[in-house]
């Protein structure tokens, strides 16, 4: 007869690798879809990773969380298609590749061509795909590997296009010259969703300057507000005692513009930047309609003149600081710089609106602001005319800086709105094409020409830019702020650390730059965006009702463009003048587009030619290449006649991975049925880290929206960081990262799995300590392993294979597990459906070691080894096989190697099941029939006695296998007095006690002395001033009361409602006894040990010894043996006394006392050594 499989130890690695090959073998994976096949569809998304880098073990727990729920819903009878994808363009690709070439984005079509650089981006990207795959199969991600969706390819390609055009029919794809982020050590620009990727704004300390802008010309208001006689500020003050009352700054227009008194300087407007590289680039200043400002006079802290400042009026303490104090005339005139403190007076004060229109004098003229003039005569004349005012900005505030923003409409968003809405021209220059540029170039360069100094042309404006090791000691900001000090242009130059952008791949910083790109208006579909998204079940739900629902309240147009050159090429044509222009949605469109520029003879030959438009075979597309290289030698021919080029740019990577619901089906050429008929979309489940909030759930979420006004997913999970055990970010610098490799061939798969999913939330941060991996090895597979182990010794002994019929009159002990079984699988059930993992994995657990172990198996040990196979013994086996199974299959989406294992060596020899994995079984359904629960609330209870008295007797060090006297246990209420008469023998022998006495309360109160305290933590908040008052009337509370209070859960004092939670109660213990107390419920344990009592424990320390005993010989199960003991050996009268029972414990025929051993066994009890044989009868 066929055995159950009895292992010698527990190797989760090894039982793997078994069930690994068994899968491969058997192409479970494969069946596990097509047995599927009819049934509904669950569709699964997979988010496409990169292979041109090492998987880390972060990987392990994103990848376990997609296989969870798509193993679980193939259990649960739906067909769950899989498809892996790899993630092949974009900057992270093309940044490694620069980096192996020694090459930069410059060199590019010079020192490599295009084709062959884009070449090698093919050959980088799929480099580690062996590694990635080893992962997958190593953790038993279940994926089809063999047919994945690889962005780089003809057909994938060719549905983004398609997904373009869409967006370009419905008008909400455009062309405009905006402010964007730019990446210059990328060489690309940036959308906003890149921008806010978790890690992107870092603190930064960088060099900050309070520039010094001089009034050339008042605002006629301004200058109303200074002169006027009848202002609060009395003129003469202004002017100064030595000026003989007159008001210079009411002819502040004339004579220079200056006033003439020596401790009078001329006006300035002070204005704060982080960033002094963009000063050069300033046409205007901006400041709050209704902020108040004040004009100071007082002196330059760096060349000692004197100034007069304009700045926001709350600002000035924070401005001055305890340089500044208020100073008199005297002060003034005294003024040297030896000066410990520098004096200030207020002048005047006015509001935003009066400053605006004020005119001020060029801070650096090394260019002129740019316009495209009409004549060059008038051109001068009037680019001064527009720039270098005051203007109204709604963004000004005085939280920093001094309530005045300095603009630059080339480098700031803002900037460049508030300047276009008030005439203010950018400062632009000319390259040498002629085209009109920022001062900055597209690497980071302050450019060359102008007025510009040799120490600033032609260098990186941030020293992050250099190459490692070439960075100059002093940055352009801190050269420049040296200039603007020696030249009286600076009030304040000091480090000041702020958050700041940067790049998400080069870790660089990022700039705000002009560019021409081309955009998604994402602006236009925001309320539908909004709406839609409410419909989404988020897993957490903060990061769907927060970050991302922010996220969508504050949408951006999403900036397409991206200037590199491995990637999928925008498929937009337009002619030289561009007024014509075409889009491609196929390639059957380009073809006939090719061969009407051939007809035209603006081509000579077809670069598709051979390729059959209608054949969607993967050998026809393979005839094709749609990147860069290829597309941009392609000349289409416009509606007139004239030539048209493609647009340079390629497109954002993220529209890429957000297209792949569509592209991976090659929709709408190939599988149209899919989508159309929502069998392929949308996603009923996604998952990935929480980075992807911004990123892959929003494009997702975008082209959704846009395209089909429709969400990409149903259920989305965000999982958090996988920090160290110290809360720290992994990595190799800090020699903290993990090798997911090495972790799984030392833990398992199984183990990693199940302690990723058990310790925390996925969506919570991770604290990763391998010590954990181990503990659930030993406490969680090493408990089910020897539950296992159990049964299958057992079961062997007894040929047990469940050919009998099912024991229906089952006793109480086998009916309160099965209830708590189905217990426990009506709730996994409602956490798997939730996307609770963790408290799936954690109910398991505690069935597993506190029910079915702890309780169950200890309890009913004796039914299996003791008597013949009765009724009550199959019985007892059935049970057991019905948790083992059960439980096999509700955690084989989280484990799913062991629980195959565990699965296949139950089935194989029962053959319950027809499935030959357990990954093949239909998910167990709670049997509510079997639910009775009265038996599971009076075995709770008695589970809670028991843990009690055990802690008692842990804390008289007192071993559970000497019998004491007697148990007291007060009795509050009818219900619990029921429930414990209804189990006094299995809780009398699970806490080895010979009496289980109940008292009633008055008895309790004559006997048990409790006492009582108030909780701080939960009354503090509540009661206020009366805390003191009420707490002492709780601490005066009597016994009778106390009992109240338990007996009833709450009672009112001094007008508050008192719960148990609001109080701590402990018990005094009885002369002789031990007293628990937990909640509603004490217990009180009889300390005293009798001769009788301890004679018996003893016995059963002796037991226990020989037990381990024969298990160290190898003896079976039934074996009987013979006892010899050595003469006047420690306790041989105890022993003798209770031969009997000894005898049955251990299947011995005798025990006899001889006088000595030759040979023996020697064992300890009660730290006394002697010596005895046991030998196989």
């Amino acid at each position: 007869m066929n055995k159950f499989t009895e292992y010698k130890n527990l190797d989760l690695t090894a039982i793997a690798d078994e069930v690994s090959k068994f899968w491969n073998t058997h192409e479970t994976f494969k069946k596990s879809v097509e047995t599927r096949a009819g049934k509904p569809e669950y569709v699964f998304y997979e988010g496409p990773p990169s292979a041109n880098g090492m998987p880390g073990i972060h990987h392990v727990m994103a990848r376990a969380l997609k296989d969870i729920f798509c193993r679980y819903q193939t259990q649960n009878g739906k067909q769950v298609f899989r498809k892996a994808g790899w993630d092949t363009h974009g900057l992270p690709i093309e940044l490694g590749v620069e980096k192996e070439l020694g090459i930069t984005k410059e060199d590019i079509g010079k020192k490599i061509s295009v084709e062959e650089y884009n070449q090698a981006c093919r050959n980088a990207v799929m480099r580690y795909t062996d590694v990635w795959n080893d992962l997958t199969e190593k953790i038993g991600y279940w994926v089809d590997l063999e047919d994945p969706y690889i962005t780089y390819e003809p057909k994938y390609m060719e549905t983004v296009w398609w997904l373009l055009k869409q967006l370009y029919d419905k008008k909400l794809l455009y062309k405009g010259y905006t402010i964007q982020p730019y990446s210059p050590a990328a060489g690309t620009g940036l959308s906003s969703h890149e921008l806010n990727q978790p890690g992107t704004y870092r603190d930064v300390s960088d060099t900050t300057v309070v520039a010094q802008f001089k009034v050339k010309k008042l605002s006629d208001a301004l200058r109303s507000k200074i002169s006027n006689p009848g202002s609060k500020i009395n003129t003469d003050e202004i002017a100064g005692a030595t000026c003989g009352g007159v008001n210079h700054w009411a002819e502040f227009d004339k004579e220079n513009q200056e006033p003439n008194n020596k401790n009078q300087g001329p006006i300035h407007i002070l204005a704060w930047t982080t960033t002094p590289w963009t000063l050069p680039s300033n046409t205007a200043l901006a400041v709050g309609r209704d902020i108040e400002y004040v004009l100071v006079k007082t002196f330059n802290q760096y060349t000692f003149e004197p100034i007069n400042i304009i700045l926001a009026k709350v600002l000035l303490e924070k401005n001055f600081g305890k340089k500044y104090a208020v100073g008199t005339d005297e002060d003034f005139q005294n003024y040297t710089a030896e000066s410990k403190v520098i004096p200030y007076q207020i002048l005047a004060e006015f509001t935003g609106e009066d400053l605006a229109g004020t005119e001020y004098e060029q801070l650096i003229p090394w260019f002129l602001p740019a316009e495209n003039p009409e004549s060059s005569e008038a051109y001068l004349d009037r680019r001064e005319k527009n720039a270098f005012r005051v203007i109204i900005g709604d963004f000004v505030t005085t939280e920093d800086g001094t309530g005045i923003v300095h603009i630059a409409p080339t480098f700031g968003a803002d900037d460049a709105r508030v300047a276009k809405e008030n005439g203010i021209s950018p400062m632009l220059t000319k390259d040498e094409n002629d085209n009109l540029v920022p001062l900055v170039d597209l690497q980071g360069k302050f450019i060359k020409g102008g007025n510009t100094p040799e120490l600033f042309a032609g260098k990186y404006i941030k020293n992050e830019y250099y190459n490692a090791g070439t960075a100059p000691e002093k940055s352009w900001d801190v050269e420049l702020a040296i200039l603007l000090k020696t030249e009286n242009k600076a009030f304040k130059v000091e480090k000041y650390v702020h958050s700041y952008p940067h790049c998400w791949r080069t870790d660089k910083p990022v700039l705000y730059y002009p560019l021409d790109s081309w955009f998604v208006k994402m602006t236009a579909v925001k309320n539908r965006l909004v709406e839609l998204n409410e419909t989404i079940n988020w897993k957490p739900k903060s990061t769907g009702e927060g970050r991302f629902a922010n996220w969508l309240e504050n949408v951006n147009d999403w900036n397409l463009s991206r200037s590199r050159y491995w990637g999928i090429p925008l498929p937009i044509w337009r002619s030289e003048d561009l007024k014509e222009e075409i889009i491609i949605g196929s390639v059957e469109e380009l073809m006939n587009e090719i061969q009407k520029s051939i007809e035209a003879g603006l081509m000579k030959t077809n670069p598709f030619e051979g390729f059959e438009t209608g054949n969607m075979s993967e050998e026809n597309y393979a005839k094709i290449d749609l990147h860069k290289n290829i597309v941009d030698e392609i000349i289409l021919v416009s509606d007139s006649g004239k030539p048209m080029k493609r647009e340079s740019d390629l497109i954002d990577v993220w529209f890429d991975s957000g297209s792949m619901p569509y592209a991976q089906l090659h929709y709408p050429f190939e599988n149209k049925e899919l989508i159309d008929n929502k069998k392929a979309f949308p996603a009923d489940f996604i998952a990935e880290g929480v980075d992807q909030t911004r990123g892959w759930f929003y494009t997702l979420h975008a082209i959704g929206t846009s395209v089909f006004d429709s969400v990409a997913y149903k259920n989305v999970m965000s999982n958090g960081l996988v920090l160290d055990k110290n809360g720290q970010k992994m990595s190799k610098r800090l020699g903290n990262a993990v090798d997911p490799f090495e972790t799984l061939k030392k833990y398992g798969p199984d183990a990693t799995r199940w302690y990723m999913i058990s310790n925390a939330n996925p969506w919570e941060n991770l604290k990763f300590d391998v010590e954990g991996i181990d503990e659930v090895r030993r406490k969680f597979f090493g408990t089910l392993y020897n539950t296992y182990s159990f049964f299958a010794l057992y079961a062997n002994v007894d040929e047990f294979n469940y050919s009998e019929k099912d024991i229906e009159n089952r006793p109480e002990i086998d009916r309160w597990i099965l209830s708590e079984l189905n217990l426990l699988v009506k709730d996994v059930t409602e956490f798997y459906n939730d996307y609770e993992p963790t408290k799936v994995a954690r109910a398991i657990n505690n069935f597993v070691n506190d029910n079915l172990s702890n309780w169950y198996v200890r309890l009913c040990r004796r039914r299996f080894w003791k008597g013949d196979y009765t009724e009550d013994k199959i019985s007892a086996y059935q049970t057991l096989y019905t948790c083992l199974e059960t439980i096999a299959k509700i955690s084989a989406p989280i484990a799913p190697f062991f629980m195959d294992q565990l699965f296949q060596d139950l089935n194989k020899i029962t053959g319950k099941d027809e499935a030959e994995s357990v990954h093949l079984t239909n998910f167990p359904v709670a049997d509510e029939s079997l639910i009775d629960q009265d038996l599971v609330e009076k075995t709770h209870l008695a589970q809670q006695i028991t843990s009690m008295v055990f802690s008692l007797r842990k804390k008289e060090n007192i071993k559970v296998r000497q019998p004491l006297q007697k148990v007291m246990i007060p009795v509050l209420d009818p219900k619990t007095e029921a429930q414990i008469v209804a189990v006094p023998e299995l809780i009398k022998q699970e806490v080895n006690v010979k009496e289980l006495v109940l008292i009633n309360a008055d008895e309790a109160s004559h006997l048990i002395v409790k006492q009582i305290k108030p909780n701080f933590k939960t009354l503090g908040s509540r009661l206020g001033k009366d805390m003191k008052t009420v707490g002492a009337a709780i601490t005066n509370l009597t016994s009778a009361e106390i009992a109240d209070l338990e007996k009833d859960g709450k009672m009112t004092i001094q007008g508050y409602e008192i719960t148990t939670d609001d109080v701590e109660i402990f018990t005094k213990d009885i002369p002789g006894w031990t007293v628990a107390n937990e909640g509603k419920m004490t217990v009180a344990l009889d300390l005293t040990i009798t001769d009788d009592l301890k004679a018996e424990g003893i016995a059963r320390e002796f037991i226990n010894r020989v037990q381990n005993i024969r298990k160290d010989k190898d003896f079976e199960l039934t074996d009987r043996i013979s006892i010899e003991l050595e003469a006047n050996s420690p306790f041989e009268k105890e022993l003798i006394n209770n031969r009997a029972y000894i005898s049955e414990e251990v299947l011995s025929d005798k025990i006899e006392i001889v006088n000595s051993l030759s040979n023996f066994d020697e064992i300890e009890i009660d730290d006394v050594k002697f010596k005895l044989l046991v030998n196989k009868v």
